[in-house]
């Protein structure tokens, strides 16, 4: 993904992959720990091609 133009479309990702991890110190999600709530994740079944076009996506940037 370096040198790319499209981070702004990686951005919400990239938020849900940090709310979303257990830190060493505190134990707990970064999420938990701002919001007292656990994050969830609300999906649309209906969008389910475009999940798997964006799985696809994230696969190409990864190879590169």
């Amino acid at each position: 993904m370096s040198n790319k133009k499209n981070w702004l479309e990686w951005l919400v990702s990239v938020e849900f992959a940090v709310n979303n991890k257990i830190y060493s110190v505190t134990k707990v999600f970064l999420f938990m720990a701002n919001y007292g709530r656990e994050l969830r994740m609300v999906a649309d079944i209906k969008r389910k091609e475009k999940v798997i076009d964006f799985v696809e996506r994230i696969k190409k940037e990864v190879e590169e």
